[in-house]
C-alpha cells in the first residue's frame, strides 16, 4: 500500500496557487493538478502534468500505452503519492487531507478486484461501510445503484460468476456507494456489451449535469467522442495538450464524402480546384489489407464552416451526394495531429 492510503491524513495545508486561467471552481470542485511527477525507480512514468477538469463536465484522458493514465489516475485517487508537483481533488489534497479527499472521489480501476465469495450486494453494503454509511442506508444504495447498472436480478450471486462486463458494472457501482462529487474512471467500457455501452455513456453524461467532476480514461477514441466535453492528452508523461471538444469541431480536420456517381464527385471537385484523396483511409497498416474502396473521397477543410460551405456548393451543382461527414472522430484528429505522438 502507497504511504498516501497508509498514514493518517495531516492538518490541512496551503492550497496551491492556481496557474493562470484555472478558475476556483475548478479547485473546490473540480480536480486541479499542477507539475505532477512520479516516477518507479529509474522510470518516470508520470513526468510533468498539468491539466484541470471543471465540475459538470466530462473530461477524457488521453494518451497511448505507457503515457501515464493510470499512474495519475492512482495518483489522483490518492493511492499514490507524487514525487513533486501539487494537486487538489474537490477541494483537497489527496495527500495532506487524504480521508477528505477519497471521501469525495469515486474511484473505478480498470480491472475490477474484491472478495469472489461476496454477492453483488455485500460488495457493495461493504464499501458502504468502509465510508461510515449507517447500515439501513448503505443497504438501500446498494439496491439503487444495482438497479441503476441493471445487476438487481444478480444482487445475491457471489461475485466470482459475473462476467468481465458484469463486473464492471458492479466496479462503476461501487465507485457511486458514497454519492462522490469527482469520478475517475479507467476504462470503464472494457468488456461491455453495446447496449451496456450506451447505458453507461447516459449515466456519465446524467452523473456530470448534476455537477460532478467525471474524468475518464479510454483507448477507444468513438466513445470518448460522443461523451466527453474536454480532453487531455499525455504522451511520455507529459501533458502535450488540454483542448475543449467544442472547439476541436472547429479545427482543420478531415471530411469523407461520398455520391451516388464517384466520377461526378469527383470531376467537380476537380473543376473547383478542391484537393482530394481517393478511399476511405490512407492504406492499411504494414501486414494489414486495404479497405474495400466504397467510392468516397476525403477532403481536407479549414473549419466547419469550411465544409458547410462545400455541401452546399456540391449541391447546388448537382453533385449527387449521399454522405458528408468527418472522416475521423474530433478527440481522434486533434490526436492523430501531435507531432509528439510521431517521434
Amino acid at each position: 500500500m502507497s504511504r498516501a492510503a497508509a498514514s493518517p491524513p495531516g492538518p490541512p495545508t496551503t492550497r496551491p496557487a492556481l496557474p493562470p486561467g484555472i478558475a476556483d471552481g475548478a479547485a473546490s470542485d473540480g480536480i486541479v493538478a499542477v507539475g505532477l511527477r512520479r516516477g518507479f525507480g529509474s522510470v518516470r512514468a508520470v513526468d510533468s502534468v498539468s491539466f484541470q477538469a471543471r465540475p459538470g463536465r466530462v473530461t477524457a484522458l488521453v494518451g497511448p500505452n505507457g503515457a501515464g493514465k493510470t499512474t495519475l489516475l492512482l495518483m489522483l485517487a490518492g493511492l499514490l503519492v507524487p514525487d513533486a508537483g501539487t494537486l487538489t481533488v474537490a477541494g483537497h489534497d489527496p495527500v495532506a487531507e487524504n480521508v477528505q479527499a477519497r471521501g469525495r472521489t469515486g474511484w473505478m480501476p480498470d480491472t475490477f478486484g474484491t472478495w469472489d465469495s461476496l454477492t453483488a450486494r455485500e460488495v457493495l453494503t461493504t464499501v458502504g461501510a468502509a465510508y461510515f454509511l449507517p447500515p439501513a442506508r448503505s443497504r438501500a444504495r446498494a439496491d439503487e445503484l444495482l438497479r441503476l447498472v441493471h445487476l438487481d436480478d444478480l444482487a445475491d450471486a457471489p461475485a466470482r460468476v459475473l462476467s468481465r462486463g458484469q463486473k464492471q458494472r458492479l466496479g462503476l457501482a461501487r465507485a457511486l456507494v458514497h454519492d462522490p462529487q469527482v469520478l475517475l474512471l479507467d476504462e470503464p467500457a472494457s468488456g461491455l456489451d453495446p447496449r451496456s455501452r450506451v447505458d453507461l455513456r447516459i449515466l456519465l453524461r446524467r452523473l456530470a449535469s448534476e455537477g460532478r467532476t467525471v474524468l475518464v480514461s479510454s483507448h477507444v477514441l468513438t466513445e470518448l467522442d460522443e461523451l466527453a466535453d474536454d480532453a487531455v492528452f499525455l504522451s511520455r508523461g507529459r501533458t502535450v495538450r488540454e483542448a475543449s471538444l467544442a472547439a476541436a469541431t472547429g479545427e482543420r480536420r478531415t471530411w469523407r464524402l461520398r455520391a451516388l456517381d464517384p466520377v461526378v464527385l469527383t470531376s467537380w471537385l476537380e473543376d473547383t480546384g478542391v484537393t482530394y484523396r481517393r478511399g476511405a483511409d490512407d492504406g492499411p497498416e504494414p501486414g494489414l489489407s486495404a479497405a474495400p474502396d466504397d467510392g468516397s473521397v476525403r477532403v481536407d477543410l479549414d473549419d466547419d464552416e469550411s465544409a458547410a460551405e462545400l455541401l452546399r456548393s456540391a449541391v447546388l451543382a448537382g453533385v449527387p451526394l449521399v454522405s458528408v461527414s468527418p472522416a475521423n472522430g474530433a478527440l481522434e484528429q486533434v490526436y492523430l495531429s501531435l507531432e509528439e505522438e510521431r517521434r
